[in-house]
């Protein structure tokens, strides 16, 4: 089975540099990509893929309001977002959740640790980097 990915980042390199790397492995191919949150909607529901690597800060409608979308509509009930951002704040960590994330990965992570966390999402697992880990079980604690 290959997993189809859309990448949606306001970066056009770094969607460049994720299509380069995720189009060599065998199981994985890129379906689209997207520069804001409202093509990133758009083209999930063009392409239904399998996961959405969603950035948060973008243009217009952000990744956060694309991931609600995306997860609240019926007809992409098999599409998981895996949100991949710089900022893994606490704040940002719950709202991704809340909305329906499946993910949430910071952008330094290792190529490895990049295409098996799309492996894990899109077998239906829920993943958090240890980064995301710490901030949530710190708002957690301090609450």
């Amino acid at each position: 089975m290959t997993i189809r990915v859309l990448l949606a980042d306001d970066q056009a390199l770094l969607r460049g540099t994720f299509r380069l790397l995720i189009d060599s492995c065998a199981d994985m191919e890129v379906v689209g990509e997207a520069a804001n949150g409202q093509e990133a909607v758009d083209l999930a529901r063009t392409h239904r893929p399998d996961i959405v690597l969603m950035d948060i800060r973008m243009p217009g409608t952000d990744g956060l309001a694309a991931t609600a979308t995306i997860c609240d509509d019926p007809g992409l009930a098999g599409t998981r977002v895996l949100v991949l951002t710089m900022f893994e704040t606490d704040e940002y960590v719950a709202k991704a959740l809340r909305v329906g994330a499946s993910g949430f990965l910071g952008k330094y992570v290792t190529t490895d640790a990049l295409l098996a966390g799309i492996r894990t999402v899109a077998a239906g697992e829920a993943l958090l980097s240890p980064a995301a880990t710490r901030a949530l079980i710190t708002r957690f604690l301090t609450a």
